[in-house]
């Protein structure tokens, strides 16, 4: 256990708690860290491993960056409180200008989503043209789980982080999971705009979770099941992490034979039948079905709703 010694000693230093305000502010790369302060990449990351080693932030791998936010929150809260408690209300030169410098991140961010999105257009527009609008699929999943507290929110295959805009300020909590380092800093970006403060995003992967079980109440896997290699294994594990009466909802298409979306925009599976997915969450322990379908284009959209019952024994199932 870390002593109250190794955590002073952390916070020993201008920089140090310097870096402790900006990931209060918003999870940073350690690129991003030493662009606000100013200093080499090697210099700030030997100010970061000692505040992670002290459990006062947390690194954490996507790709070839690595990315810094505040350690354990029993950990840090105190800290927080106490440099609030003492702070005059002004803020020095210093203070300032790392304000100043994340807002430059902030933008450097938007920009780059902006262009992301913009060399995308033409693919997205394209699969849009076949189902209903978006607006539509949301109001649909909006009425799929109601508006009440959806507890600790697990949105897997987050992408820009759309799902975590819709539903995560009724949340106890809200995390995004998603493979793409890409994808997740865009999402990283939008939901700086957003300003949702109980709002989490980290690399990982569908098929194995780094969550324990029964941790969650609720999780999404919107239009993302028609990529996965194993869908009923990426239901398994969204199951595993649900606890008794949580809820697992899935948006895809309806099973359709547009076979150019496989060459085009690597779709693995051309579409489910209810039947497919009503076997995935009987095998996964998981009560529900069909909820809703959206027509309206070429393609149609389904909403499945599933519920995690007490008995957790799973049954084996095909892919």
């Amino acid at each position: 256990m870390r002593t109250e010694l190794e955590i002073f000693r952390a916070l020993a230093d201008p920089t140090r708690l310097r870096i402790m305000a900006l990931l209060r502010a918003m999870e940073l790369s350690v690129g991003e860290l030493a662009q606000v302060l100013g200093q080499s990449q090697p210099r700030v990351s030997r100010h970061v491993k000692i505040l992670v080693d002290a459990g006062l932030a947390e690194r954490r791998k996507e790709g070839s960056w690595a990315f810094l936010s505040l350690g354990d929150a029993s950990r840090v809260r105190p800290l927080l409180a106490a440099i609030d408690g003492w702070a005059d209300g002004s803020a020095d030169h210093w203070t300032k200008a790392d304000i100043a410098r994340l807002a430059a991140v902030r933008a450097d961010r938007a920009a780059a989503a902006e262009q992301y999105f913009a060399a995308q257009a033409d693919n997205w527009d394209a699969i849009r043209s076949l189902h209903v609008a978006e607006s539509e699929v949301e109001e649909a999943m909006q009425r799929a789980l109601g508006k009440d507290d959806f507890g600790r929110l697990v949105d897997i295959g987050t992408g820009t982080g759309r799902m975590l805009e819709l539903f995560g300020g009724a949340s106890e909590s809200a995390l995004g999971i998603d493979r793409s380092p890409e994808m997740l800093r865009l999402a990283r970006a939008k939901l700086a705009e957003a300003g949702l403060d109980n709002v989490e995003i980290r690399q990982g992967d569908m098929y194995a979770l780094d969550l324990a079980e029964s941790s969650t109440n609720t999780v999404i896997l919107h239009q993302v099941l028609h990529f996965a290699q194993q869908p009923a294994a990426a239901i398994a594990e969204a199951a595993r992490v649900l606890d008794t009466g949580g809820r697992l909802l899935i948006v895809d298409f309806a099973a359709h034979q547009r076979e150019e979306l496989r060459s085009r925009d690597a779709h693995v599976r051309l579409g489910f039948d209810d039947s497919q997915l009503a076997g995935w969450f009987d095998a996964a322990g998981l009560d529900g079905g069909l909820h809703s379908q959206l027509e309206g284009g070429e393609l149609t959209v389904k909403l499945w709703l599933g519920v995690r019952r007490e008995d957790r024994k799973l049954k084996a199932v095909a892919a």
